[in-house]
């Protein structure tokens, strides 16, 4: 049985999920970051790229190397391809991040898991609260061209196949819009970070009514 308090984080691409991890960190949280746990389970002569290989055999080389600009041509312009990689790496991230947790839960008393994928790996299954950060799509557009130096078109591509804003509200205990300034940010990270000692650990920083939303 796990002795740590286990967060989701996640949302969608421009809404500032890293800086409420940040956040989060500052105040204790351990922090599990997916994107880095997959390249974890990827590693050269992995379990996972053995299996990958079986299924995408010209994006390996015979150490099993994964080279991920051919396997990402060829399933994002794949639907049924992508789900199959899915359904594969997502099992050996799932065990990762577990392993990630147990490592972590003696030195802290809650972990965040900050998971862009959260609900396609069916990591929420592992968290005990879900936050979600989002904000609104002019805003994450400007961000994410500014960032990364994509162009609209490609951007509004990444958009059309990510959740919705109602969907994280639905699925989410706690969401976070993160469309003000950095202090706004801050604070409604800040009271969501209060409610959640509060209800697991019966403390709380800061005596203040919660300003973020709750949704579940």
């Amino acid at each position: 049985m796990r002795k740590c308090l286990t967060v989701g984080l996640t949302g969608q691409s421009g809404a500032g999920k890293t800086v409420v991890s940040e956040i989060f960190k500052e105040h204790g949280f351990g922090i599990i970051n997916c994107d880095m746990v997959a390249r974890e389970v990827t590693t050269s002569g992995s379990d996972c790229n053995r299996e990958l290989s079986e299924h995408f055999p010209a994006c390996f080389d015979d150490k099993l190397t994964l080279d991920r600009r051919a396997l990402g041509a060829i399933v994002f312009a794949d639907r049924e391809k992508l789900d199959i990689l899915n359904s594969i790496i997502f099992k050996y991230i799932r065990q990762r991040i577990s392993e990630h947790i147990t490592e972590l839960e003696d030195k802290h008393d809650a972990v965040i898991l900050d998971a862009p994928t959260l609900f396609e790996a069916q990591a929420d299954k592992l968290c005990d609260v879900i936050v979600a950060v989002v904000a609104d799509e002019d805003i994450r557009l400007k961000r994410i061209i500014k960032r990364d130096g994509l162009d609209e078109r490609s951007v509004m591509q990444r958009f059309s196949s990510q959740h919705s804003t109602d969907f994280f509200r639905q699925n989410s205990t706690y969401v976070i819009y993160n469309n003000g300034t950095s202090q706004d940010t801050r604070e409604q990270t800040e009271a969501v970070i209060n409610h959640i000692k509060e209800d697991r650990f019966g403390t709380n920083t800061n005596k203040e009514k919660n300003s973020a939303e709750t949704t579940g």
